[in-house]
């Protein structure tokens, strides 16, 4: 699942994962759990967030490795905010043995997303939901998704879903995605 900050990736996954059984890998969740430990990488990780940028691939690719393997009965994984580079994208399919079987892209307008992080910010008190953060978040997302998003288009499995509706329209063309797969 892929889009910008605050498109609707980690509410889509969650319903997804409950609907169909499916372990969700929210990348932002682990980072954000990362980012409160006092460890080296820890403050490394809150110090790179707090500026709006990017987390060095390694230290995402063994984090969503360990969530993966750390659930091996899972039907399945629905992989929230990830890849955000074609670097990350091929070392993945690397790393894993194959490619996704599809990638849902949340498409909605920059002001919508900088709305949407601005009152989950106050509502959630995350730090790194501030406006300064967000808007380098995404035009980090804009500059670095590109190639991804045609690396993905070019192997036909890209599915964009118009990210603007409420979260129950959203989710029920998710669903479709998801059930034309099986």
């Amino acid at each position: 699942m892929m889009g910008g900050p605050a498109c609707g990736k980690g509410t889509q996954c969650k319903n997804m994962a409950t609907k169909y059984g499916l372990c969700h890998v929210g990348l932002g969740q682990l980072l954000r759990q990362e980012a409160q430990r006092s460890t080296r990488r820890g403050r490394k990780i809150h110090d790179i967030m707090l500026q709006g940028l990017l987390v060095p691939t390694g230290i995402i690719l063994d984090m969503i490795s360990n969530a993966m393997l750390s659930h091996p009965e899972s039907r399945g994984f629905l992989i929230n905010g990830f890849p955000r580079e074609l670097r990350q994208a091929k070392e993945f399919e690397r790393i894993v043995g194959r490619a996704p079987d599809v990638v849902i892209v949340l498409d909605c307008s920059m002001e919508t997303m900088v709305r949407r992080a601005l009152r989950r910010g106050r509502l959630e008190h995350r730090a790194d939901d501030c406006e300064p953060a967000i808007r380098q978040r995404l035009e980090t997302y804009y500059t670095l998704c590109e190639p991804v998003l045609t690396f993905y288009q070019q192997k036909n499995l890209l599915c964009n879903i118009l990210a603007e509706a409420a979260p129950e329209n959203i989710f029920a063309k998710c669903c479709s995605v998801v059930e034309s797969l099986q």
